[in-house]
């Protein structure tokens, strides 16, 4: 009886070890993991959702009206106590030095979730510049709205709640504006070739806007890269870099509209 204890602690070791190797080195593993199996669970125990959870923490951790305290209230706790697709400190510096060297006047992102890297383009613009973000979760953009307060940001940004695809050709008369310098794609990556081509479509890239999309390696955007890539309507490089608070492949790929 003991021997049949032994093998089967020693099997079920085996399969946690096994389990833990492929969510620290596999994407697929590591999204299940912590999207499927720890947010629910976690959901189910606390009765609330991972971004009212972040929400509480950011307002319990960093200084009111101050971005920074904000941004780093998020990553402490994605890094250290719980997994969330935000783009990360990583790649945050990525999308930091891409806004510094555009500087741009009108920004687009596609994807606010929590406000996340909202709050990294927003303090970063210069005056007068405008950021519209669109969410297509109401309770994402809720909460975005409330971290975007307690940073101080607010002012700075116009949210829009709602599915890219139906927003997007609204954009220009809503802001009376021409076109984006910079657009920051971090939505569903199946959107993200579609809604490129939809930007093109209704006049919203100029030459020299910079399109900068996250995950394009995991979970990855296949048909958006080989389109960026390929066409001659733009100039693209790759940025190499880790899935957000892990130790997973991932990459950024800025691409300049070319006309």
């Amino acid at each position: 009886m003991l021997q049949v204890l032994l093998a089967v602690g020693m099997g079920a070791l085996a399969l946690l070890l096994f389990v833990v190797w492929r969510v620290r080195t596999d994407g697929a593993w590591a999204l299940w993991w912590h999207d499927n199996y720890l947010e629910r669970l976690r959901d189910f125990t606390s009765g609330q959702s991972r971004p009212m959870r972040i929400l509480q923490f950011v307002q319990s951790a960093a200084a009111p009206g101050d971005a920074n305290s904000a941004i780093c209230a998020v990553d402490s706790y994605c890094a250290n106590v719980e997994w969330a697709m935000n783009v990360g400190d990583k790649k945050g510096q990525i999308l930091d030095a891409v806004v510094l060297a555009v500087r741009p006047r009108w920004v687009l992102e596609l994807g606010t979730y929590c406000g996340y890297s909202t709050m990294r383009i927003a303090r970063l613009l210069p005056p007068g510049a405008r950021l519209v973000t669109l969410e297509m979760n109401q309770h994402y953009a809720q909460v975005a709205k409330q971290i975007l307060g307690h940073a101080g940001l607010d002012t700075q940004v116009d949210l829009l709640v709602g599915a890219s695809s139906a927003l997007i050709p609204q954009l220009k008369k809503k802001f009376e504006m021409e076109t984006f310098d910079l657009i920051f794609i971090d939505h569903w990556k199946a959107s993200y070739l579609p809604d490129a081509r939809l930007l093109e479509e209704c006049g919203l890239l100029a030459p020299g806007t910079v399109l900068l999309a996250d995950n394009v390696t995991c979970p990855g955007a296949p048909d958006y890269l080989q389109y960026v890539r390929n066409s001659p309507r733009y100039r693209s490089e790759y940025f190499p870099c880790q899935l957000e608070y892990l130790q997973v492949e991932d990459g950024m790929e800025k691409s300049v509209f070319l006309g």
